[in-house]
């Protein structure tokens, strides 16, 4: 944390490298697709970049809106070490807009008292092994806007065999897109629609580049990840979309990552819907089955059935949950199907103690 330089107002500003200089003083920010182009002293649509002194710098390095003990299905993942606790944290801000923000108070935050919790990296993951944690998780506000510090954690996580998940929109440029996940073991893409017509009326953005984020991460890298999808009514959920998602899932990517659809509640500035019924999220997990995806599950509300894991050969009931609790697991160390010895897809290890639905908030000091 040498790097640090502070100004009167404390605020930390840490060095980043994904920017350049334009012909007229301003300074275009090369993260993520929006290319904020910014004068001295302003700040990026993500609030924490701002242009300092001729640069991009990072103003939330070291400090964190709050950390908290979840169950790792939380995230959601349903196949990385299930039953595992991780411990969460984020900083403040986004470089998405979504209308339906269910974290709006922590990604929409333009405040820097949002950001009361200092830790280092070593900090936390001093923290994360006194807690038993087996991850940590960059989540809350998209983790892209502070690769800088989420990377940090990563190497010295790495070093005590503790994982490093994300949950992200994946709305990152190609070159900062490899740089962060590089350092991640799982991540969690939340592809918030299947036309470029939500992206830019409901979230301020593009669909392309999460698509390339997704392409990217099965076609080049190592890391686990699944992907959520928040159907929102008559906004995204039409069996038009629905069938030409799935479809571009199961032929550009593999039927094996894990498609979570989850119900939307009302947030935000999106106040004038209603939540999610059931059947709906139902109806989307059997087209997706129907395409072929092996791992397909209902989130955010209360239903064993298609929040269970089943086993893609045999069909036999493989995890259980209820909610984040899980009641049955039938799958030997290596995640093998304990029937037919089937592996399935994912992360998994020995399953003594699992967490449960537990949210445990703590502090590091």
């Amino acid at each position: 944390m040498d790097n640090f330089s502070k100004n009167d107002d404390d605020i930390d500003f840490f060095p980043t490298k994904y920017w350049h200089a334009l012909p007229d003083a301003r300074v275009q920010c090369d993260l993520c697709p929006k290319h904020c182009k910014l004068r001295e002293g302003k700040r990026g649509a993500c609030f924490i970049r701002m242009h300092h002194l001729g640069e991009i710098v990072l103003t939330s390095y070291g400090r964190s809106s709050g950390f908290c003990i979840d169950p790792i299905e939380k995230k959601p993942f349903n196949h990385f070490y299930p039953g595992s606790r991780v411990m969460s944290f984020g900083t403040a801000g986004c470089n998405l807009s979504c209308q339906f923000c269910q974290n709006w108070d922590m990604s929409k935050s333009r405040k820097t008292d949002t950001l009361c919790n200092r830790a280092s990296p070593e900090k936390i993951i001093q923290s994360a092994l006194k807690n038993d944690c087996q991850s940590i998780a960059f989540t809350y506000n998209d983790p892209i806007i502070f690769m800088e510090y989420a990377i940090d954690i990563a190497i010295k996580a790495k070093e005590e065999n503790i994982n490093s998940v994300a949950v992200s929109a994946g709305y990152v440029c190609d070159k900062p897109r490899r740089d962060f996940f590089n350092h991640i073991n799982a991540a969690n893409i939340d592809l918030k629609a299947f036309t470029d017509t939500f992206y830019r009326k409901i979230c301020h953005a593009q669909l392309q580049p999460v698509l390339d984020t997704l392409l990217y991460l099965h076609k080049e890298t190592q890391v686990w990840f699944e992907i959520t999808n928040l159907l929102i009514p008559g906004e995204n959920d039409s069996d038009k979309e629905l069938h030409e998602m799935c479809q571009w899932i199961s032929e550009n990517l593999s039927p094996n990552i894990p498609l979570h659809f989850s119900a939307f509640h009302p947030d935000f500035k999106m106040l004038n819907k209603d939540k999610t019924p059931l059947i709906t999220l139902k109806k989307a997990r059997t087209i997706a089955m129907n395409y072929g995806l092996n791992y397909v599950y209902c989130g955010n509300v209360f239903d064993t059935e298609s929040d269970s894991t089943y086993c893609p050969h045999c069909k036999n009931l493989l995890i259980e949950r209820n909610w984040y609790q899980i009641n049955q697991y039938n799958l030997d160390n290596s995640g093998h199907c304990i029937y037919c010895n089937n592996l399935l897809s994912g992360h998994f290890n020995e399953f003594i103690h699992p967490f449960g639905a537990r949210r445990i908030p703590i502090k590091i000091t």
